[in-house]
Order: C-alpha cells, then sequence, then structure tokens
C-alpha cells in the first residue's frame, strides 16, 4: 500500500439518540466533536436511527402518519386562507 493515502482508522463512538444506546466501532468518518465514554476520548457521532431503534430489529411497530404532505400543510396553514 502506499503511504498517506488512506484515512486514519480509529474508534469511534456512535450515539443513537432514539434509543439513548452507545456503540464503540472502528471507523474512518472524520468527527467533528469527541466526547468520554469509559474513562476515554473517542471522536463522537449521533445517529438518528440504528439498530437499537430501527422498528426491523427491534420489532416495535410504529404507525407513521396517514395523512399526505398538501393535507398536512392545508391543515397547519388553514386559518390563514382568505
Amino acid at each position: 500500500m502506499r503511504p498517506d493515502i488512506h484515512p486514519e482508522y480509529r474508534e469511534v463512538l456512535f450515539h443513537d439518540t432514539n434509543a439513548n444506546a452507545f456503540f464503540l466501532i472502528g471507523s474512518t468518518i472524520q468527527a467533528k466533536q469527541t466526547r468520554e465514554y469509559e474513562g476515554k476520548v473517542y471522536p463522537y457521532v449521533t445517529l438518528d436511527i440504528s439498530s437499537a431503534s430501527h422498528p426491523f430489529y427491534t420489532g416495535e411497530v410504529r404507525q407513521a402518519s396517514n395523512e399526505g404532505r398538501v393535507a398536512s400543510f392545508n391543515k397547519r396553514f388553514a386559518r390563514f386562507k382568505r
């Protein structure tokens, strides 16, 4: 392998904010934040969803909004109609 062309591979702390779960995984992602976890400082990345909160892995059934975008918009801004 050629030197100085590969990104740094290190342990990164991922945080699933929906499930409040932390994962320590090897990655090359460039994190802008750091956070202490189990007495050591790691690069820190937040996630909206992971295996800890995704319905496929958890078995939970979540109800999505039944109304469409236009109906939602009309409902929200109905008071501004002339």
